[in-house]
């Protein structure tokens, strides 16, 4: 059911505005306020689909009301009547977060058609910010010790840049989400997130999925295709386990990096790429270079900004704010009930050596709520928590 609120001082008008929308559908819930000053009030204290709004009136006028309103309630939808409107008037609007700027008197069909129109893009707008939050939460990074505070305030600081950041940490310590906290709180989070894990792609495949590749260029190339640093243009690519690639596909690596540049396999055309780099890897890169496994270069290229993601074992006072995060994400998923975990439980897990990191201790959690009992105790854990 949607409810719109229309902002006009005079009654007449209101009057008609609303037999218009009720006649449009008559599930409509409609509302009314005759000065700017009502209308801030009345939305502040309801979620409005849509506000139908006068420029002229009393108190606060209409762009006064737009421009505070956006401010409480972004989501709802604003369309500007004005009978003494001018070009600047309507582009001022548009510009405060207007969704159109219709002239009195309104047109039926035209006014019919944006009221149609506008409360389709506010519920597109509604579902876009509930995915946005699924995707933050997917990614949210659970702790308050002090080297996860650390890295929280580096990414705060680096995410607005375009500067290139080397993540580093053993396997299941949170690398993928220090690399997605970074891209969601960037100037890039609109572009795509495009994640390679190298670690997972044959050598002789790693320069074609990188850099794409042209027909006929290889056995299989059957048609053109893009490769990762295309598909992320305007976005953030993530380098996992960098550590992994191939000397080739270094070389190549690093050509994107300084000139901003590719060119597909089979092809000796550049193609200009936008892209932001995130590497990640579990392994002392130095020693790799010493050995002669990776180019110097290239490290001093992808780690302008180091981040090494401490092991759970460096920070087990944040284990019972992960117990509690995963318990209620588990049961959530899993459809069961919640189950507590006993501060012994607690104590003996953070006691633990967790060779897995985080993503062990979520296995375990998930093992426990499964085979427990209705609390989790410390008879539980050594049951159950290191079972295979």
């Amino acid at each position: 059911m949607k409810k719109i609120l229309i902002i006009e001082d005079e009654e007449s008008i209101r009057r008609v505005l609303k037999r218009i929308l009720l006649q449009m559908d008559s599930t409509y819930q409609i509302d009314e306020a005759a000065d700017g000053a009502e209308a801030i009030k009345k939305i502040k204290e309801n979620d409005f689909d849509l506000a139908l709004c006068d420029i002229k009136m009393p108190k606060k006028d209409g762009l006064e009301v737009l421009e505070e309103s956006k401010k409480t309630k972004p989501e709802t939808a604003f369309v500007m009547i004005s009978g003494h409107g001018t070009l600047d008037t309507a582009v001022r609007s548009m510009q405060l977060g207007a969704f159109d700027y219709i002239e009195k008197p309104p047109d039926l069909n035209r006014l019919m058609t944006t009221v149609k129109n506008a409360l389709e893009h506010k519920e597109l707008v509604v579902e876009n910010t509930k995915l946005k939050k699924k995707v933050s939460k997917k990614y949210e990074m659970i702790g308050e010790s002090e080297k996860i505070r650390q890295i929280k305030e580096i990414i705060e600081k680096v995410a607005p840049t375009d500067a290139r950041v080397l993540i580093t940490g053993s396997n299941g310590s949170g690398k993928e989400l220090v690399a997605h906290w970074i891209h969601q709180k960037s100037q890039r989070r609109k572009g795509p997130m495009v994640e390679v894990n190298c670690a997972a792609i044959p050598s002789e495949l790693i320069e074609s999925v990188l850099f794409g590749h042209v027909k006929g260029s290889f056995t299989g190339a059957y048609k053109d295709k893009k490769g990762k640093f295309e598909q992320a243009n305007g976005g953030t690519l993530f380098l996992d386990e960098v550590g992994d690639m191939s000397l080739s596909a270094q070389a190549k690596v690093l050509r994107a990096l300084q000139e901003n540049k590719i060119s597909r396999v089979g092809s000796d055309k550049d193609i200009k790429v936008d892209v932001r780099v995130i590497a990640a890897t579990n392994k002392n890169l130095k020693k790799e270079i010493e050995e002669g496994r990776f180019r110097e270069d290239l490290y001093h290229r992808l780690a302008v900004i180091p981040i090494e993601v401490p092991s759970l074992n460096e920070r087990r006072e944040d284990i019972p704010l992960l117990i509690d995060y995963f318990s209620k994400k588990i049961a959530t998923e899993q459809g069961m009930p919640l189950k507590k975990f006993t501060d012994k439980a607690i104590k003996r897990l953070q006691a633990y050596d967790w060779t897995g990191n985080i993503r062990e201790l979520r296995n375990v959690v998930e093992r426990l709520l499964i085979l427990g009992g209705k609390e989790i105790t410390e008879k539980d854990v050594e049951t159950f928590a290191h079972k295979n």
